[in-house]
């Protein structure tokens, strides 16, 4: 698997991208979607990968870095073909890598409380993420479940 840093104008990433948008819409409120369009995606504090292998997409990662000493996982997405497999893991990994090389000491992420959403929560657990309460600028909101990392 290549994991590499994407700019975003890929047929292959849009169609993720579109496709991560349209399962949240499918599992969450309006109010509660935080995940980002490839436009916000873009934005200079924001960097994204994606996952190859033998030209496939299998899935993409962003980091956005919040302050000096926090990044937010953003826009994890597994192609649909390539469930299961240790995608998201590898992927989360690299972004979990990147930002302690960049010196943050705390990464968190938020994603819902549905049921649809209970393998990402796992897979968060898995890496060491805990519950918290909402940071950066969210709120509480009942779907969404916020979880942090100590680096």
């Amino acid at each position: 698997m290549n994991i590499k840093i994407d700019d975003l104008t890929g047929p292959e990433v849009a169609a993720l991208i579109g496709e991560h948008l349209q399962n949240m819409a499918q599992h969450s409120p309006p109010e509660s979607i935080h995940a980002l369009n490839l436009d916000r995606l873009r934005k200079p504090e924001i960097t994204f990968w994606s996952a190859w292998e033998e030209g496939e997409l299998l899935g993409c990662g962003a980091l956005k870095e919040l302050d000096a000493l926090h990044g937010e996982v953003k826009s994890m997405r597994t192609a649909s073909a390539h469930l299961r497999k240790g995608v998201a893991g590898r992927i989360l990994q690299h972004v979990i890598e990147e930002a302690k090389r960049r010196g943050y000491r705390r990464l968190s992420l938020e994603t819902g409380s549905m049921a649809a959403f209970e393998p990402a929560r796992r897979l968060y657990a898995s890496f060491g993420f805990q519950e918290c309460g909402p940071f950066a600028d969210y709120v509480p909101d009942e779907n969404s479940v916020f979880m942090t990392k100590e680096l």
